[in-house]
């Protein structure tokens, strides 16, 4: 049975046990990955699953201020980039046992859903022309912070795979391909019912 939980990491290391969060054992400057290994807070690991949860955090404040679709899309994404985190914070030794445990898991449907709507939308929204200044709503500026984080949460995994290497090769292009997306929708929240503004993807 698949587990997709938020609180991964407080589960396998004790908090909602009657533990309290501040446990103290970061003070020192580590952390703990799933199961326990402890690690540099400024590991390049660290630094990748820290990334993508800005990224969600992002993305949550995006939905809050989104149309009804685009709240059911952003959640779903949210959801992926949970198993996403998760399995960037397993170092490459404890992987087996991840799987084995029955955490979600990034999978290739994740991938192909960003696809559809990048196709749907590239359909729907004017051409893009000219450098884009978000600010025009709070929605599609909320997207447009989310789009940034991304792209660094990106650039992290990919320094993570330079150092470590053993990173899947789904979970940098998921990264990749996310930011094209939400690029494309906040160019959706730009333009609806106006002219199309003059902007173009860096």
């Amino acid at each position: 049975m698949a587990v997709h939980r938020r609180a991964w990491k407080y589960d396998l290391i004790g908090y909602g046990c009657g533990m309290s969060i501040a446990t103290r054992t970061g003070d020192g400057g580590t952390t703990a990955l799933m199961y326990g290994r402890r690690v540099p807070k400024d590991s390049p690991r660290v630094e990748a699953y820290g990334e993508v949860d800005e990224l969600n955090a992002c993305l949550g404040l995006a939905r809050a201020g989104a149309e009804r679709r685009d709240k059911v899309l952003l959640q779903k994404i949210q959801k992926a980039l949970v198993g996403l985190m998760g399995e960037l914070a397993v170092a490459p030794e404890d992987l087996i046992r991840y799987e084995a445990d029955g955490y979600t898991q990034l999978k290739e449907v994740d991938l192909a859903l960003l696809d559809e709507e990048i196709i749907l939308l590239e359909k729907a929204v004017p051409e893009a022309k000219g450098w884009s200044t978000p600010g025009g709503s709070l929605a599609g500026a909320a997207l447009a912070l989310a789009r940034t984080v991304c792209r660094r949460a990106e650039r992290g995994v990919w320094k993570l795979e330079k150092k470590e290497g053993k990173v899947r090769t789904l979970i940098p292009k998921y990264l990749n391909r996310l930011s094209d997306l939400l690029w494309l929708l906040e160019r959706a929240v730009e333009t609806k019912g106006t002219k199309a503004k003059k902007t173009k993807k860096a």
